[in-house]
This record gives structure tokens, C-alpha cells and sequence, in this order.
């Protein structure tokens, strides 16, 4: 048995959690309707909400294939040092549902700066093999079934915008059956210059709601449509949308976001939130390498054109 190696740099990654969870403590402490319905008010255990959050983050950092693996491999046995009250791993797994909070909050904190280019896309989440699905209950309720160019999914959609430096601008979660332009009005509510996506989110009144705000929804056309005059900056971008189809295959192949082993609901929705934040601490992100200069002159010369 060896240690398994977290690309992540821990400490680091542990000071900044608990700072961040001591400040949410305070604020619910503050806010006496809040602190009655939150579940942080039943949090009792000898290891913090911060150690449960950092050793939950720091798995999607880490090289492992199971979360049970990643614990008692490498936490137990090698980081008791750094974490003198490690809990049992069946305790564990109980007591992370209660970060789903403070991973949910904490991940806004992380979204990258908006520069005048970004990119949106959705991308599947399974919960199960689609011939298990008319058997699969814990997610009966929520999941939805899709089909795209690989095939029918169940489970839902991750819907992402980054902008060209590969940095998380906002993220959604909806069943699977949902249309793809349904959560970019609220998730592009931020945003300015110019926003690329695919065929899938070609519609005039998608396209008429962000311009009222200064932003430029920009698709490629579908094959039953007549070509339309495109400007060579928004031509060039939107050959440049493989950018977030890069990190979509990144969250899923190195940050697991993906798998079909959960047995509560509010598990998954942590496991998805940790491995987006853990993808927010990676080193080296997907990017277009632009200059600054270079990105402010094309963000002018597309609202100019």
C-alpha cells in the first residue's frame, strides 16, 4: 500500500477552506432564520467541516479512482499527522453531506475574472448505465433522459461558462431533459462582450436577452440554415470552442465529477461540487494563451464590429 500523491497543494488548500468556513459560521450565527434551517446548526463531530471539506476536495486533486480508496489508502494511514482526528471512513461519507453548503458557497468564490470572451456548453452527467435506468430509484425523481451525438444519458446536465483563460464563470445542474438555453439567461446575468456556443443554443429571443445587457450570444449555424454574414473575430472564436469541450473531458477524466457508485443525492451534489473546485485549483487550465492586450483589442473589435 502507497501513498497516492494530491496534485493539490494541501496546506494551502486547508488554510483557505477554513477560513472560508469559519467566515459562513460567523455569518449563520449572525442570522438567527438562518442558523434554525441550516444544516451546519447539526454539524457534531470531532473532525471540522473544513477537514471534511479540504480531505473531499483534495480527493478530485489526487490520481485515485474511488473516494473509499483515496481514505483508506492515503488519509488514514498518512495524513493523521495533519489531521489528528480522522473518523472512521462509513463516518465520513456521513458526514459529508453536511459540506454541500459550504462547497456550493465556496465555489462562487473561486469563479474566474470576466474578460469579454467566454464560452458556454452543457455536458452529461450519468447516474447509472442508461439499461439500468427503469430500475434506478435514488435519482427517479430528479433525473432526466437526453440524447446528444454519443447517445441517450440519464442523469443530468452541467452546464458551464468559462471564459478563454479556461477559468470556471458559471455553472448550473438540471435534469438531463432540459434545453441547453433554458439556465444561460440567469447564468450569463454577469457577463459582457461576447458569448460562443454551439448549434444548441441558437434562438432569437436567447439572442435578444443578453444584447439588451452588452453581451453578443454567437452560435455556428445549423445545416438547414442560409449562411450569414460573420465577422472575422467571431468566426475565429467560434473555432475556438473546443476550448470548453476540453474541460468538460477534464472535470470528467480528472476531476471525476462522473461516476455511478452514489447512494444519496446529497453525496453526488458533493462530489460534483469538490471536483469543480478542485478544477478551479489546477495549475495549468485549458486557455487560448492571450495576451491581455491581445484579449481587450479582439473584446473592442467584436462590440466595435
Amino acid at each position: 500500500m502507497c501513498e497516492i500523491v494530491s496534485r493539490l497543494n494541501i496546506p494551502q488548500l486547508f488554510w483557505e477552506v477554513d477560513d472560508y468556513c469559519q467566515q459562513l459560521q460567523a455569518y449563520q450565527h449572525s442570522q438567527p432564520q438562518l442558523e434554525t434551517v441550516s444544516p451546519l446548526r447539526s454539524y457534531n463531530s470531532r473532525l471540522s467541516l473544513s477537514e471534511v471539506t479540504t480531505i473531499t476536495i483534495a480527493f478530485h486533486g489526487s490520481d485515485a479512482r474511488t473516494f473509499k480508496g483515496f481514505y483508506t489508502q492515503t488519509v488514514l494511514p498518512y495524513w493523521r499527522e495533519d489531521f489528528p482526528n480522522l473518523v472512521s471512513f462509513t463516518r465520513f461519507v456521513e458526514l459529508m453531506s453536511l459540506s454541500a453548503m459550504p462547497l456550493c458557497n465556496y465555489l462562487q468564490s473561486r469563479i474566474g475574472e470576466v474578460t469579454g470572451i467566454a464560452f458556454v456548453d452543457s455536458t452529461p452527467i450519468e447516474v447509472c448505465h442508461r439499461c439500468r435506468a427503469d430500475s434506478h430509484r435514488l435519482f427517479s425523481d430528479f433525473a432526466g433522459w437526453s440524447k446528444n451525438s454519443m447517445g441517450w444519458h440519464f442523469g443530468f446536465k452541467l452546464h458551464l461558462i468559462i471564459n478563454d483563460r479556461g477559468e470556471l464563470l458559471a455553472t448550473a445542474l438540471t435534469p438531463a431533459n432540459t434545453d441547453d438555453r433554458k439556465p444561460v439567461p440567469d447564468m450569463a446575468a454577469n457577463l459582457w462582450g461576447s458569448l460562443f456556443g454551439d448549434r444548441g443554443y441558437l434562438s432569437q429571443e436567447l439572442f435578444n436577452q443578453p444584447h439588451e445587457k452588452g453581451l453578443k450570444l454567437l452560435t455556428s449555424l445549423r445545416k438547414n440554415m442560409k449562411n450569414q454574414l460573420m465577422i472575422l473575430y467571431d468566426r475565429v472564436m467560434l473555432r475556438k470552442r473546443s476550448l470548453i469541450e476540453t474541460v468538460n473531458d477534464q472535470l470528467k477524466n480528472i476531476s471525476q465529477v462522473e461516476h455511478s457508485r452514489h447512494r444519496s443525492p446529497w453525496n453526488f451534489l458533493v462530489n460534483l461540487l469538490s471536483g469543480l473546485v478542485a478544477y478551479t485549483y489546477a495549475e495549468k487550465k485549458p486557455s487560448l494563451n492571450l495576451a491581455k492586450a491581445d484579449r481587450e483589442a479582439l473584446s473592442l473589435a467584436g462590440a466595435i464590429l
